[in-house]
């Protein structure tokens, strides 16, 4: 299966201009097998999502973009989000919790919003957003350079505010989800892989040789 785990819908996303329907419509006409909606610091759209999903018989998870002191990070399995901004550690606690997994967004780029080399003293996050369609190239490969060094899952999201974007990089999962808990224990597991869409079809980022990449 594959999902572009990092999307965001205009009802809570004030920057977005996509609804949840566009969506669907645009990722089920790219071949995607999900997507995840992971607004800025909310997750308010859950229970409209998980109708509209039963409705139009397609996967959606929501989750949450959240900026702590540090940087952002995509958090999954945690229903009630921190009130007020928090430091990094702080949010990892709340998520181990949870039961739930916390993936640095977009690590290196330059913006205030990244985590950026404070990931490599943080305990707890899961994963890195490798590779995410709304940062240059050589950001997203410093991010999958941190993943190997860590040790942690490299994923692919597009970080959509606009429908042309979506789905510009994903996350394979080889073994397929059903939901959220599915995602978390695929991602503590290291079962995914990032991918890019190219010529109407998604294909492999990273090839035979970890440092033999399309982008």
């Amino acid at each position: 299966m594959i999902i572009d785990i990092h999307i965001h819908e205009k009802n809570n996303s004030k920057d977005s201009h996509i609804s949840l329907n566009e969506i669907i419509d645009k990722a089920k006409e790219m071949g995607l097998d999900g997507v995840c909606i992971t607004d800025h610091d909310s997750n308010g759209l859950m229970e409209k999502a998980h109708a509209i999903a039963e409705e139009r018989d397609f996967l959606v998870i929501v989750g949450a973009e959240i900026l702590t002191y540090e940087g952002d990070m995509l958090v999954f399995g945690l229903d009630h989000l921190p009130k007020e901004k928090l430091h990094a550690d702080e949010l990892m606690k709340l998520v181990e919790q949870s039961n739930g997994v916390a993936i640095s967004a977009h690590p290196f780029r330059p913006t205030n919003r990244a985590m950026g080399n404070y990931n490599r003293s943080l305990k707890g996050f899961r994963g890195i957003e490798a590779f995410n369609g709304t940062t240059k190239s050589q950001y997203n490969i410093l991010a999958y350079y941190l993943a190997q060094e860590l040790n942690l899952p490299a994923l692919g999201g597009s970080d959509a505010h606009h429908i042309h974007q979506i789905g510009q990089y994903a996350t394979l999962f080889p073994d397929g989800i059903r939901d959220e808990k599915d995602l978390i224990q695929a991602i503590l597991s290291n079962k995914v892989s990032p991918v890019i869409y190219e010529n109407n079809t998604f294909k492999p980022i990273i090839k035979q040789h970890p440092l033999s990449m399309v982008i």
